[in-house]
């Protein structure tokens, strides 16, 4: 299975097969798609024509494009946790075993590298067409061994990979759409540990390590349109459908000796958010333009991980309750000189978590994302874009509960208090035919 994935995403997506890490936008979305983006924040996303990149951000942009272009790139995030237990325990009929043993060090989510690339090409004077290839989901969190909330997860990872033609029509000089489809490829594991020995109770060294995987492909599309008033003001609205996976492969259990203790087909179904971007570019003077953006996700769709085996059974059930949630930017840039443009941007993203269901797998709360970044052209045909953006949540609560240990007999708890933040690290090429 996991041979198969790695094929597709190499012959679709060059050299950008392993995405992704700890996502800087909302539940489990990725916003690296841009780097020359990143610098402002990402605020002008459907209506700031910088590159290539627009195929992403808004299609209808490619045909404001005057020649064929390719950008391609990517952006290290570098997440950092810091975790404080309030109660993790354990029991076992009815009787409590105390603390559950085990450590929680945090820093769970691995440095990654989410890369991108985009073609665009006028075929006229109105049509345009495009094709990018990029992540659009994806999260990972990975425990240290003997992690105290263990029982509730502690390696979780979905990656999706898009690749994405489009075609772009400029009808006057005021308005243009553009409408793109997406072959989307997901892959998914879930680990959680489970007490295998009542003499030992919630001992690490006697658990039972259960892992589900699979992975699917699904369709879905995007559509944008771009109206100019004024030269100087360009609005800009993009749609990003949802798509739906059906997720088939196995769950394997093991005791510690490496044993496989059972096995079965697995399945899971999982919807992908359908999203609505809004921004305006508004340039202020021949140096300086101005953006606002705002995105809705619908995060509702994401109600639960339910796994169940190959006769229906259930595998797992973990409730999500996510909610449709905001985010919100505003953005520069000035032009220092014809070969260099500075950027800055301020990020505001709301969780689409509760307090209620918020997990170890996805232990996330409400994000404020500032960034700063530089274009610079050394020659008309070639520009370079970096940038930095530092992340920071809103210290968060995890509190989660079970009590279906031990066929039944057993339960446990893990209450913690999770403070994350992450550098992302940018830098993109742009090349012009």
């Amino acid at each position: 299975m996991q041979n198969k994935f790695n094929k597709l995403s190499w012959a679709v997506a060059i050299a950008a097969a392993t995405f992704a890490g700890q996502a800087s936008a909302g539940g489990y979305q990725i916003n690296e798609q841009s780097v020359s983006g990143q610098g402002y924040g990402h605020a002008g996303r459907s209506s700031n024509v910088h590159d290539a990149t627009i195929v992403f951000g808004n299609p209808a942009g490619m045909s404001f494009l005057d020649r064929a272009q390719i950008s391609a790139g990517g952006t290290y995030l570098d997440v950092s946790s810091d975790i404080t237990v309030l109660d993790a325990e354990g029991n076992l009929g009815g009787m409590s075993t105390g603390p559950t043993p085990g450590t929680s060090e945090g820093d769970m989510v691995p440095g990654k590298l989410v890369p991108f690339a985009f073609y665009a090409q006028p075929l006229n004077e109105r049509l345009a067409f495009g094709l990018g290839v990029y992540a659009p989901f994806g999260s990972m969190t990975e425990y240290e061994e003997g992690f105290q909330g263990r029982y509730f997860g502690d390696y979780t990872e979905v990656r999706v990979v898009s690749a994405q033609p489009t075609l772009s029509y400029r009808i006057n000089d005021q308005w243009s759409v553009g409408a793109g489809i997406t072959y989307n490829r997901v892959d998914g594991e879930l680990r959680r540990r489970v007490p295998g020995n009542p003499a030992q109770p919630f001992d690490p060294s006697a658990d039972i390590d259960s892992r589900v995987e699979g992975d699917d492909d699904g369709w879905g599309y995007n559509l944008g349109v771009i109206y100019q008033p004024v030269p100087e003001t360009t609005l800009g609205l993009t749609y990003r459908s949802k798509v739906d996976y059906t997720l088939t492969g196995d769950f394997r259990a093991f005791d510690p000796a490496g044993n496989v203790v059972r096995a079965d087909d697995a399945s899971l179904d999982l919807t992908t958010p359908e999203t609505v971007n809004f921004s305006l570019t508004q340039q202020m003077s021949d140096r300086l333009t101005l953006m606002f953006g705002a995105s809705w996700t619908r995060w509702s769709r994401f109600e639960q991980i339910l796994v169940t085996g190959s006769q229906g059974q259930q595998i797992t059930q973990e409730t999500q309750g996510y909610s449709n949630a905001w985010a919100f930017a505003v953005g520069g840039e000035y032009q220092l000189n014809p070969q260099l443009a500075l950027r800055a941007g301020v990020s505001l993203d709301n969780t689409p978590t509760s307090d209620q269901h918020r997990s170890v797998r996805i232990p996330s709360d409400d994000r404020r994302i500032f960034s700063i970044g530089a274009g610079w052209t050394p020659i008309e045909d070639l520009t370079l874009d970096f940038a930095y953006s530092y992340l920071t949540e809103r210290s968060t609560r995890v509190s989660q509960s079970r009590d279906d240990l031990y066929n039944g007999l057993g339960g446990a708890t893990y209450t913690a208090d999770y403070k994350n933040e992450a550098h992302g690290f940018g830098a993109q090429l742009t090349y012009r035919f």
